[in-house]
């Protein structure tokens, strides 16, 4: 069974930075390509990045591109968020996801998701 923990939420203010990380275990990590996600209150889950399986190719929702990078630690099975020049509209419950195949922007093609880290940016 695979599992996903995600930690590194907390308060910021605005034009901060913060660092989330998601430890996979209970699975072959360097097969998997990752995704975050995120969710704010009424709103629907919304892909925020993704770095396929050999970290050469990553993706970005337009709203964090420039601001937040994504990237991936496989002797440590750690899936990284680098979150720079945070904002209040930033705030949201952040998910990683696992996608045993190719990484897509849709949260229903991921396989294994976690409990997700609380972020929230002050103004």
């Amino acid at each position: 069974q695979v599992q996903l923990v995600e930690s590194g939420g907390g308060l910021v203010q605005a034009g901060g930075s913060l660092r989330l990380s998601c430890v996979v275990s209970g699975g072959t990590f360097t097969w998997y390509d990752m995704g975050w996600f995120r969710q704010a209150p009424g709103k629907e889950r919304e892909f925020v990045a993704s770095i396929n399986w050999s970290g050469g190719t990553d993706h970005y929702a337009n709203s964090v591109k420039g601001r937040f990078t994504i990237s991936r630690d496989d002797g440590k099975n750690t899936v990284f968020l680098q979150m720079n020049r945070l904002k209040p509209e930033d705030t949201a419950v952040y998910y990683c996801a696992v996608e045993k195949a190719r990484a897509t922007t849709r949260a229903e093609d991921y396989d294994y998701w976690g409990q997700g880290t609380q972020v929230t940016v002050s103004s």
